[in-house]
């Protein structure tokens, strides 16, 4: 008998299950495997970065919300490749904890899959700053690319801790957002449609994201450091105008803190929100998704 198709989007319920499913498989994952695919994300959201920093270079004559909506659409691109080519990033993995939550993934597996992932990451994204540092783009347009990627570094590594743990924490909890949205489609296309507007949305609003910071400061900080006297010239600056761009500063002031929001929002804000409104065994008698009501379709 042939399996019936359904075009109709899951409903919360079954999202829960899927999500509680994908965190078993995730953490299921070889050690090579894993951090071969944690690489692919970290470079998915470098390239994001990438254009989003070239698509908003010379919008300067525009209002502040335009240019920050121009930059949150282009960056969509990285989260897009993440989901539909297949990659591991650290951020969307945070809500791993609901298979965690139910006891379906060890507190060892869950550290493991994050610190694998992260660092995967790491490599990715910073491998394409030093590439496309190496590459020239951001002397395109007259050294106006380098400007706007050393200005955009230049602001990340100058918020307080405070500041900078909560722009991760409302940022991750968007990116969690439309990969828990991702779980209601059937397709590519519902894929990328749920993925534009958070991701839209937490860019355009200055939020913080981890994975797009390894690009987004060490590509300034190689072109503060490396750039040829030729470059400074035609953007009209010099290195002692950006002397917060450092990599303590990236560490200390970024790195640390938006990480830790990054967790607090994917992981606190979506995951367990979800996982105690769907899963939590206590409501349904055993761990598992909430089944709908008698005549409601869940797709």
């Amino acid at each position: 008998m042939q399996k019936q198709v359904s075009f109709d989007a899951l409903l919360p319920p079954a999202m829960a299950q899927k999500a509680e499913d994908a965190g078993v498989a995730k953490v299921s994952l070889g050690f090579y495997r894993m951090l071969a695919l944690a690489v692919l994300a970290g470079a998915f959201i470098a390239l994001g970065a990438v254009l989003a920093t070239t698509a908003t270079t010379g919008l300067g004559g525009l209002p502040f919300g335009l240019v920050k909506l121009v930059g949150g659409l282009t960056f969509c691109l990285g989260l897009i490749l993440v989901v539909v080519a297949g990659a591991e990033l650290f951020t969307g993995n945070n809500l791993i904890v609901m298979a965690w939550a139910n006891g379906r993934v060890s507190t060892r597996q869950l550290l493991r899959n994050w610190g694998v992932v992260y660092l995967g990451n790491f490599i990715g994204a910073l491998a394409t700053a030093v590439l496309i540092f190496f590459s020239g783009q951001y002397l395109f347009n007259n050294g106006g690319v380098g400007l706007n990627a050393l200005n955009i570094a230049h602001a990340k590594v100058q918020f307080t801790f405070v500041q900078a743990f909560l722009l991760g924490a409302f940022c991750n909890a968007l990116v969690c957002l439309a990969v828990w949205l991702c779980a209601s489609a059937r397709s590519t296309t519902d894929k990328i449609l749920a993925i534009i507007f958070p991701i839209t949305a937490f860019v355009a609003c200055g939020f913080e994201h981890s994975i797009a910071n390894m690009y987004f400061i060490p590509v300034g900080l190689l072109i503060r450091g490396a750039a040829p006297a030729a470059f400074w010239t035609s953007i009209g600056q010099a290195t002692g105008d950006y002397t917060a761009l450092t990599w303590a500063n990236f560490f200390v002031r970024n790195l640390v803190p938006v990480t830790l929001g990054n967790i607090v929002g994917g992981a606190v804000m979506v995951g367990f929100a979800y996982w105690f409104i769907y899963l939590r065994p206590s409501w349904t008698g055993r761990a598992g998704a909430i089944r709908p009501a008698a005549g409601i379709k869940e797709g």
